[in-house]
């Protein structure tokens, strides 16, 4: 059933204009290498870096140890993005680890992630930045806050509850959905814009921090409390809250089909993307180091404006609130931007609803696949079930990451005459290194959530009947 796919196949999807007998709309390639750092830095940085140092600081209570989580996190997901970046080069089509997966392993493989995808982690994913902005929003409009409930249904044992934030992620899933489907360049625009405002404001907190008097002291070489666990296992809790903090890191791979040259502009714009945000995260630390005692870090659930407020006053909290709007704002842009063309090829490889491979006529955009997505996404939302579902789906989240960068190594092996305008870095240790460390992401994963690592599996293989519904329709097409 997993048979491999042709490699003789050629990409499949907007690689080249509407000619001849194949008249077809295509997706438009009008992406710049800029476009493509923009994409990778506002598809990372949404609430979590103003949220996660404080689990950090809890499990780890030492400033150079919460830095080095942070550091560590930016060099393996730069691993991750040399390794990404020479299958995106390879194929530069809409799909990303699709794709890669599709093309090392067979399209069942690829076919699992694309449903998983669909049905939990991008969508799931698009649900949680949505009720995040939703939830910064309500600090300034209390009608959005989580705080305002807008109706309750019982539903026998179970009740259905809405809130102003639940409201508040629907309608800027149907706007940022509505942008992408009239025009790539719109949608882009638009993520470009918050991208720049972000990037401004964290500049902005970064420059101030270090021009201010800091209101701690803080001592690098301070002995290391007793931590009970051991520091491996602290540094191990630590370094999954930074490494979640960095996901998103990979949109770009799913929007290759829309560089005007893939084989410059998407090493470029992922690699440049990657060390830009880790250097931010990086100097955002120490400014919270600069602000606020480690002692008390983990108990300052909201650790970005407790910073401000230490650094400028309290009205700052509000200000770094604003900019946090902005940046969960943005990150959902370039997420229901880069998410919807997984889909794309899946269709096309008749693996999905045949009407989600049509491209706008007019806008090149694909549009019935924005729709899906803004639908079911928004379904999500409203029902306040993605949570549960997105902790269900960690462990096979990171499974399908460890195979995907593992299959640089098969490609290398099975398609070793295919053009390689770009080849990682560093190969074969930089991907072993990033293999490694999803691996051990995975195991401890199913260490603290057996149950919920395994329920995920579960969902995972939902997939393998829905698989042989498609292929059977596609034989008898």
């Amino acid at each position: 059933m997993n048979e491999p796919a042709n490699p003789a196949a050629p990409p499949r999807t907007g690689v080249a204009p509407s000619t001849g007998a194949d008249a077809r709309p295509r997706l438009e390639r009008r992406l710049g290498t800029l476009d493509g750092a923009l994409i990778t830095i506002g598809s990372i940085v949404g609430s979590g870096i103003f949220l996660t140092t404080s689990d950090i600081a809890r499990a780890l209570p030492h400033p150079s140890w919460i830095l080095a989580v942070w550091v560590v996190g930016g060099l393996l997901t730069l691993a991750g993005a040399l390794t990404y970046a020479e299958m995106g080069a390879m194929y530069p089509e809409a799909g990303g680890l699709y794709v890669f997966l599709r093309e090392a392993y067979g399209p069942l493989t690829g076919f699992l992630y694309g449903w998983t995808a669909f049905f939990v982690i991008m969508s799931g994913g698009i649900a949680a930045i949505a009720v995040g902005f939703g939830d910064y929003l309500g600090t300034f409009l209390p009608f959005f806050s989580t705080r305002h409930e807008l109706w309750s249904l019982p539903l026998g044992s179970w009740t259905w509850r809405v809130n102003g934030s639940q409201l508040a992620a629907v309608l800027a899933i149907v706007v940022l959905t509505s942008v992408n489907y009239v025009g790539l360049r719109q949608g882009a625009g638009v993520q470009n814009l918050m991208t720049l405002l972000k990037v401004g404001a964290v500049a902005i907190f970064v420059a101030g921090g270090f021009l201010v008097t800091a209101p701690v002291a803080v001592d690098w070489t301070a002995p290391l409390p007793p931590l009970p666990g051991g520091l491996l296992a602290a540094f191990g809790v630590g370094m999954i809250a930074a490494l979640w903090t960095y996901d998103g890191w990979y949109g770009l791979t799913f929007s290759a089909g829309e560089l005007k040259d893939p084989g410059r502009s998407l090493p470029v714009g992922l690699i440049t993307g990657v060390v830009t945000t880790s250097a931010m995260y990086a100097l955002v630390n120490v400014a919270y180091l600069r602000a606020i005692p480690v002692g008390a870090m983990g108990g300052t659930a909201r650790i970005g404006e407790g910073a401000a407020a230490a650094l400028f006053g309290g009205q700052a909290s509000r200000w770094l609130a604003a900019a946090i709007v902005v940046s969960t704002f943005g990150c959902l842009a370039a997420t229901i931007l880069y998410s919807a063309r997984i889909y794309l090829p899946m269709a096309e490889d008749r693996l999905f609803f045949r009407a989600v491979a049509r491209i706008h006529p007019r806008h090149h955009t694909p549009g019935p696949s924005l729709w899906v997505q803004c639908a079911w996404s928004a379904l999500l939302a409203l029902s306040g079930s993605y949570e549960q579902l997105y902790t269900y789906v960690i462990f096979a989240s990171v499974l399908f990451h460890a195979a995907a960068g593992a299959a640089v190594f098969v490609l290398r092996r099975t398609r070793p005459a295919l053009p390689r305008p770009y080849r990682t870095w560093g190969y074969p240790w930089v991907p072993a290194v990033f293999i490694l460390s999803s691996l051990l992401l995975l195991g401890n994963t199913l260490v603290e959530r057996p149950v919920e690592s395994l329920l995920g599996l579960g969902l995972v293989a939902l997939g393998l009947p829905v698989y042989a519904y498609w292929r059977r329709n596609a034989r008898a097409a």
